[in-house]
């Protein structure tokens, strides 16, 4: 009985298994470390040149704002908060699955982290980067960013601490120096490997020089694995805080559709269903393209799709308890804002794509058939992120443009340059996605050799487990004979 468990569980035909058992460390290496050593395909050369062609839309947007001024954006009274903040709110969710998956779930010993930690972290990294640079150009003048931390003043001009604004720099900075060190650390013992497995001098140095004189010594493992812990403790608090002082920005305000405590676990659950559908989109065609169908298995797939339909109902009852709390307060501006302006309003359009993304797509993941289908989970995910993106458009643009006073509502419109920069983004995002994978292993070699001798020693205790209990009952039997 127990030898048929273990070999269910460990069959390499079963779809929900987490590493084949017929690899070895020699095969392992070859399929993870391969990619890093091919020369790059037509697709990679494609998709890199149009991320290149989408980041010189960036570059276009952002010194045009600069050397204009942010009045080229959008931008009116009463809505001076406008795509730019959208973008920021949006990107910095998206941010949230890389931690999420890589140090809660390693303190929880959940498994199946292992083999997507990778492409969560790096995601993390480039989508925060990518949020920073909207607010920076927010403030109008980004060559003076520097006032907004408390560097020693000769004229004690310091910044206002009791904004949440500046919550937000010192929650962003914070969450991406130790998303880096932790990607970093992780990354440590692969980067030996490819070091020992170049084939060029300058290939050797290089990855000889990052690897920091790693050789995989008992020594180095024991304090490999208490940074590693360490890191994952720090970013843990840091999953909930960032996007929790994020929605700060708007709970704190008294304006209708912004004032509401549900904000920040509400902005949280948005973060990390918005993380997991990118981390989705990002890895089915890196699965199938860079032959990792064997480490990053359906199981895993299945498992953020769970994660996915566990948040999306969060994110629903959020939409449900919004709409509660106005009706219950009986605050005419809340009800104008909930029941008339957003869901019948000059924005209705944008109101029910959310509803329709973040609401009802995440509930087919109810069905396992849906939940291990590749195509439906991949459009799924982008529908989410579509979702999201337009749920942050609603929150920040439908409470700005019709607020306390009737004589100063407006409507707002995005501008070529709004447009620009956002795609920008999403080039400069593609841009550093592309050449991680080109030049780092996708997936954490070491994690998946560990895991995979941790399924060796679970089936051969369980052979020696059923050995004996045959042994037993043989020599009980002979008793009674």
């Amino acid at each position: 009985m127990a030898e048929t468990a273990a070999h269910s569980a460990l069959d390499p035909l079963e779809p929900r298994e987490l590493v084949p058992p017929h690899h070895t460390d020699r095969t392992l290496n070859d399929t993870l470390l391969d990619y890093v050593w091919q020369k790059p395909g037509k697709g990679w050369f494609m998709l890199f040149g149009i991320s290149l062609c989408l980041l010189s839309l960036l570059v276009i947007g952002l010194t045009y704002t600069v050397a204009k001024g942010i009045g080229t954006w959008g931008n009116n009274q009463p809505v001076s908060w406008a795509l730019e903040i959208v973008n920021f709110v949006w990107w910095v969710g998206i941010g949230h699955a890389g931690t999420l998956i890589s140090a809660i779930l390693l303190l929880f010993q959940q498994k199946w982290r292992t083999s997507i930690n990778r492409f969560a972290e790096a995601m993390t990294l480039f989508a925060v980067m990518c949020a920073g640079l909207f607010p920076l150009f927010h403030t109008g003048r980004p060559w003076f960013a520097f006032w907004l931390f408390p560097y020693p003043s000769t004229l004690g001009a310091w910044p206002q601490f009791r904004s949440p604004l500046l919550w937000d720099v010192f929650a962003i900075s914070t969450y991406l120096t130790v998303s880096a060190l932790f990607w970093y650390v992780g990354l440590i013992p692969d980067l030996a490997a490819l070091r020992d497995s170049s084939k060029t001098k300058l290939q050797r140095i290089l990855y000889g020089i990052f690897s920091l004189g790693w050789r995989g010594s008992g020594r180095h493992w024991h304090n490999y694995k208490i940074a590693y812990l360490l890191l994952a403790g720090i970013s843990t608090p840091l999953v909930v805080s960032v996007h929790t002082i994020v929605s700060f920005d708007f709970a704190v305000s008294l304006l209708p559709g912004w004032h509401a405590t549900i904000f920040p676990p509400y902005f949280v659950a948005g973060a990390v269903f918005s993380g997991f559908a990118m981390v989705i989109t990002l890895i089915i065609p890196a699965r199938k393209y860079m032959g990792l169908r064997d480490v990053i298995t359906d199981r895993h797939l299945e498992n953020m799709n769970k994660v996915i339909l566990a948040t999306g109902l969060l994110v629903s009852y959020g939409y449900m308890m919004e709409h509660f709390i106005a009706w219950y307060s009986q605050s005419q501006y809340e009800i104008w804002t909930f029941y008339v302006n957003r869901a019948r309003g000059p924005y209705w359009p944008v109101y029910w794509l959310m509803i329709a993304c973040n609401v009802i797509t995440p509930n087919i993941f109810w069905f396992k058939k849906c939940r291990t289908s590749i195509p439906i989970m991949w459009v799924a995910s982008i529908m989410v992120n579509i979702g999201m993106w337009c749920e942050r458009f609603i929150i920040i643009v439908t409470s700005l443009h019709q607020d306390f006073l009737p004589s100063s509502w407006d409507m707002y419109a995005p501008t070529w340059v709004d447009w620009s920069i956002y795609i920008g983004t999403l080039g400069l995002f593609g841009t550093l996605f592309l050449l991680f994978l080109k030049f780092i292993p996708a997936v954490a070699l070491s994690e998946v050799k560990e895991m995979q001798l941790e399924l060796k020693h679970a089936a051969h205790a369980a052979h020696a487990g059923h050995a004996n209990d045959t042994a037993a009952a043989g020599t009980l039997t002979h008793g009674a004979h």
